[in-house]
């Protein structure tokens, strides 16, 4: 059994002591919307609501420019195994972490290569104020996730003198960035994911301070069955417990969490998401 997967640590992921004031702002937030005590969407010039244009902006079709407020990322845990400072080991500080290939372990680590299908994420950054029309340029994303066997690197037994799946990158002109990594397993208790901190920066991000959100991505069921039933993967198992819908994070909304997929097992998949902040 992994290190993460015992009660303690399984627990603490899954969002309990750790992360209830976190969870249980959202949802209050989110009950009271639904009251109508809080307006969380506004209305578009068409009618449609800030939801909406969010929801087509991960598609790419928010228009620039548009004055039309619409709603941030969901703020999530970082769970237990940042590795950003704030639960131990900092890897944030470390040389070679701003990268785009974050299969490798880097810097002082042992030098290992998470194995497993191959997956590009890019991930978006706009803002929301904006109506999600305005990409946020030099803003800073550091993500990390477990390999494919649910260890996290610095963390798991076996893997704590590795740093890999971990890694920083600058956002573009269209406030972009790009990692190639490989696809995470899944551990017993949680949905499928991928962990993201948005920093306003990236000399932030690399001083491991002035975090703006904490969020994650979620990965389709089709997809993640498929993946699981290849090579290399034992995940099937406790994928089949799961859903969305039970998961600990992602029962109250998934919606702008739920990465876009292209791709195949043989080819190696895409995820997008578009992350308002």
């Amino acid at each position: 059994m992994h290190r993460h997967e015992d009660a303690e640590v399984h627990e603490h992921d899954r969002g309990l002591s750790y992360d209830l004031p976190v969870l249980a702002r959202r949802r209050m937030i989110r009950l009271m919307a639904g009251a109508g005590l809080i307006p969380l969407v506004g209305c578009t010039s068409d009618g449609e609501t800030s939801a909406d244009a969010s929801a087509k902006g991960s598609t790419g079709s928010a228009s620039p420019g548009s004055s039309a407020e619409c709603a941030t990322i969901p703020d999530e845990t970082a769970g237990p195994f940042p590795g950003d400072g704030s639960n131990g080991v900092n890897v944030l500080k470390e040389s070679g972490v701003v990268r785009g290939d974050i299969t490798k372990s880097f810097g002082d680590s042992a030098g290992g290569t998470a194995e497993g299908v191959p997956l590009t994420v890019t991930l978006t950054v706009v803002d929301a104020a904006s109506g999600c029309g305005t990409p946020k340029k030099g803003a800073a994303v550091y993500i990390w996730h477990c390999d494919r066997d649910g260890n996290y690197s610095l963390y798991s037994d076996g893997v704590t003198e590795e740093n890999y799946l971990r890694g920083v990158q600058e956002t573009d002109d269209k406030g972009q960035v790009t990692f190639r990594s490989v696809f995470p397993g899944c551990y017993a208790g949680r949905w499928p994911h991928i962990h993201f901190e948005v920093y306003g920066s990236l000399a932030d991000a690399t001083a491991a301070t002035a975090i703006t959100n904490t969020s994650q991505l979620a990965f389709p069921k089709d997809v993640c069955e498929t993946v699981y039933a290849s090579d290399g993967y034992d995940s099937v198992d406790n994928l089949s417990g799961l859903s969305l819908e039970t998961d600990g994070i992602f029962s109250d909304g998934h919606d702008q969490q739920l990465a876009a997929m292209k791709g195949s097992v043989a080819r190696g998949y895409t995820a997008t998401l578009t992350v308002p902040v």
